[in-house]
């Protein structure tokens, strides 16, 4: 799936739509003890609960590409009848009516979730019908090209909210506010199957992570027994360490700082086309920024080995994952200077009395924790 297609199906969770039909839950506390479960056709709920469960499901299907969402196919071996996929399919063609293949289901999360503390399974089944598209790319919505019939899987923490005072109006008085259990936005989850092209595609799940670098592994393998994708954190550090291990002692300031720039660049111009893919580099797209932004001759001889043998079996790397538009940062063991990634050219290094020294252009304005301070034009010592 790609983010317009992510989006069409976020824009059905509305109150007004009638895509949900059944919703079931499970809560489990902290020894993992399942304390309730229960089932029920969504459009019974009240008006604020539907607005309120709907929020979650939004939630559920938002971020980016390679950050918090990722597309994931099913080996062959899932699609056999004691697989994972095989499993998903039977509990959304059951409409959700099977007490054993739900309990199968909570169970399979119960055992490879890591939360230390309360939580609640949510899970729906859902049917849209996807309208045709005109030659103009406008929406038919009297003319459905075919059914998106879908499961959707929320995954919220459930807090004790906090102690505090408030007022009673029945009493007329400050009293300590009750404490009760609340349920947070979602922490995980996943839609299943995917919609690919604007179809159902039963070989692909969508899976929702809120913090990027947290995918839970085992719950991945023993919910949807895909294999893992490399987190954000994974694919920048892939990314950092060929750039090392390629350029070895010719790695320079000014070669990583006109890298920082490409991406930066290649990012800005992908966003202006908007296209719903993401931007990937391949093996040979990394090996051509690398020699656009200065890489010295030589020193890309080795690279193909050496790409193979850091990324893996990952092909291709989301330049939104390496780069970092909103940050220009040079450290040393002492000194962090942040730059506007924009103005990183005011930044450049040079040998000054055989030492390695970083050089700033400053203008009329510098602060010192906080406190503006003058400028002083450097005057030799008298005589």
């Amino acid at each position: 799936m790609n983010k317009k297609e992510i989006a069409e199906i976020r824009k059905q969770f509305k109150p007004e739509n009638a895509v949900i039909g059944s919703i079931c839950g499970c809560y489990v506390d902290a020894e993992k003890e399942k304390k309730l479960t229960f089932r029920q056709a969504f459009l019974s709920l009240s008006e604020e609960e539907v607005f309120k469960y709907c929020d979650i499901f939004r939630r559920t299907l938002s971020g980016t590409f390679g950050k918090n969402l990722w597309n994931m196919d099913f080996p062959l071996e899932q699609e056999q009848p004691e697989g994972t996929q095989h499993f998903l399919l039977k509990l959304r063609d059951s409409g959700l009516s099977d007490d054993d293949l739900l309990d199968g289901f909570y169970d399979k999360i119960i055992t490879s979730y890591i939360y230390p503390e309360n939580y609640l399974i949510l899970l729906i089944d859902a049917t849209y019908d996807i309208p045709g598209r005109a030659s103009d790319n406008l929406e038919m919505f009297d003319a459905s090209d075919s059914v998106y019939h879908f499961l959707l899987c929320s995954i919220c923490p459930v807090n004790l909210s906090k102690a505090g005072l408030c007022y009673n109006p029945a009493s007329n008085a400050i009293e300590e506010r009750l404490r009760d259990w609340v349920v947070d936005v979602p922490v995980k989850g996943f839609l299943f199957p995917a919609m690919t092209d604007r179809q159902t595609d039963i070989h692909s799940a969508v899976y929702f992570s809120k913090k990027p670098d947290e995918l839970q592994e085992e719950m991945i393998e023993i919910v949807l027994g895909c294999p893992l994708p490399m987190s954000a954190a994974d694919q920048r550090e892939t990314f950092n360490t060929l750039l090392s291990d390629t350029l070895g002692d010719q790695c320079g300031y000014e070669v990583v700082k006109n890298i920082h720039e490409e991406l930066n660049g290649m990012l800005d111009e992908h966003n202006m086309t908007e296209d719903p893919e993401p931007l990937k580099l391949e093996k040979q797209d990394i090996r051509r920024l690398m020699e656009q932004s200065g890489a010295p001759e030589g020193s890309l001889e080795s690279f193909e080995e050496t790409f193979d043998a850091v990324s893996g079996d990952q092909s291709a790397l989301l330049a939104a994952n390496i780069a970092n538009p909103k940050k220009f940062s040079i450290q040393t063991p002492d000194i962090v200077v942040t730059v506007n990634p924009e103005r990183a050219d005011l930044v450049e290094t040079r040998m000054i009395d055989g030492r390695q020294c970083l050089l700033i252009t400053v203008d009329d304005h510098i602060e010192v924790n906080g406190v503006n301070v003058r400028t002083v034009p450097f005057q030799g010592s008298e005589g």
